[in-house]
């Protein structure tokens, strides 16, 4: 049986708007005829949806295969008797028409946010071609690989893991693991995606933002390196470094959110306070050298299979630590776990952390933002130790007095914020 009146004309409103939209560009920019018959292409679509509800789902077919033999006569016609004035004739044309009949069938089908959404997303596609040539010329091989990569990672490994817990303190998901690993990877590879766009002359601050959000060790490595042998000067790397370790607890607040996004409001306040710490005297130390010219450290691409497989074993090991601490040693044994898995990476604690409070754990709900807090401190450590190792004295020396704040306020927290 039919809708009533109002929705139906609602629908074919609907239909009839987003018709107009893709058929106006069409029209505008491939010249072709659009205008008036991607409408009617729409409101095809709605109207054989309306049909089939009562006489069923063959009129949405039979309306599908009708358009297809519409667009495949006039085709035939053009290739025989203008395509020498009209130039070679594509398909982008007729395929968004098949999909804007099929959006119009969406509308009745599905709720009318669907259908508007794909419609408008339709038209937006149409338009940005050249953008989006101009996005594929500049990836290269190894950037397309990497994405490729990353599609191996999130679409056939993730799939066919298994969903249920293994081993010692069963804390072991294969599929949750490595969905943490999607995550992960996913984030990293949208900063380097960035970084290739905007080219190593982005800027210190750019440039420190987007290390962060790939890896801000790897930043911190790189910068560094470049300090060493003179293609930034000390205060440039110092500030991409604090910029980049800043973007880390934007990460850190982004996993838990995902992952468990009730222990948020918990974790949120402390982590906003180091944040602010490390972000306020890299913000006024950029403002006074905002002119000074710098390269961005170069970045590897995120997507390996290898690193992908080694995180998802740190992932796993901290958690399964995380566990035997808590069992054996209390309070005191998870704080170290903490400390020694944030030395190089903040993500394995963050996500393990977040997951144990979405499990319900007690001691993480009550006082996991506390492990977050000491893996910070640990992780700014480590980055201080590497550059005294690899970077001049000055540049050390600029840096642990920035680190200060972070440290200070973090000692501070720790002794001081209330517990949940």
């Amino acid at each position: 049986m039919l809708t009533n009146a109002p929705e139906m004309f609602g629908q074919l409103g609907i239909a009839l708007l987003l018709g107009l939209l893709v058929g106006l560009q069409r029209e505008h920019v491939a010249a072709t005829t659009g205008l008036r018959t991607f409408p009617l292409i729409t409101i095809l679509g709605t109207v054989a949806a309306l049909l089939g509800k009562a006489f069923g789902g063959w009129v949405v077919a039979a309306g599908m295969l009708a358009v297809i033999l519409l667009m495949t006569t006039a085709k035939l016609f053009r290739l025989r008797h203008d395509s020498e004035a009209h130039g070679p004739i594509g398909t982008t044309t007729d395929v968004a028409a098949l999909v804007m009949y099929a959006v119009g069938a969406l509308l009745v089908v599905a709720p009318l946010a669907v259908g508007v959404a794909v419609g408008g997303g339709v038209a937006v596609l149409l338009q940005f071609k050249p953008e989006l040539h101009v996005i594929a010329q500049k990836l290269g091989d190894a950037d397309l690989r990497g994405i490729m990569q990353f599609v191996l990672i999130t679409c056939i490994i993730l799939p066919v893991l298994p969903d249920r817990k293994f081993g010692w303190f069963n804390v072991f998901n294969p599929f949750e693991t490595w969905l943490m690993v999607v995550l992960i990877v996913g984030m990293s590879l949208g900063g380097y995606i960035t970084y290739k766009f905007f080219g190593r002359n982005a800027g210190i601050l750019l440039g420190g933002v987007l290390g962060g959000a790939i890896s801000s060790t790897a930043t911190t490595v790189s910068s560094a390196r470049q300090a060493r042998s003179g293609q930034i000067q000390a205060s440039g790397a110092a500030i991409v470094i604090l910029i980049a370790s800043t973007v880390v607890f934007v990460r850190v607040l982004i996993e838990i959110a995902v992952v468990a996004p009730e222990f948020l409001p918990k974790a949120a306040g402390p982590v906003c306070v180091l944040a602010a710490l490390t972000a306020v005297p890299s913000l006024v130390m950029w403002y006074t050298l905002r002119h000074q010219p710098a390269s961005m450290p170069e970045q590897g691409n995120p997507t390996q299979l290898k690193s992908a497989v080694f995180f998802g074993g740190m992932y796993a090991l901290v958690l399964l630590a995380l566990a035997a601490a808590q069992k054996y040693a209390g309070g005191n044994g998870v704080y170290a776990v903490a400390a020694l898995s944030g030395l190089t990476d903040m993500d394995a604690i963050t996500l393990s952390t977040a997951r144990l409070a979405r499990a319900g754990n007690a001691l993480v709900l009550a006082d996991g933002w506390r492990m977050i807090v000491v893996a910070s401190m640990a992780n700014l450590v480590f980055k201080a130790g590497v550059v005294g190792l690899m970077a001049p004295r000055r540049l050390l020396l600029q840096l642990l007095g920035l680190f200060a704040l972070p440290l200070a306020g973090g000692v501070l927290v720790l002794l001081f914020w209330p517990s949940a």
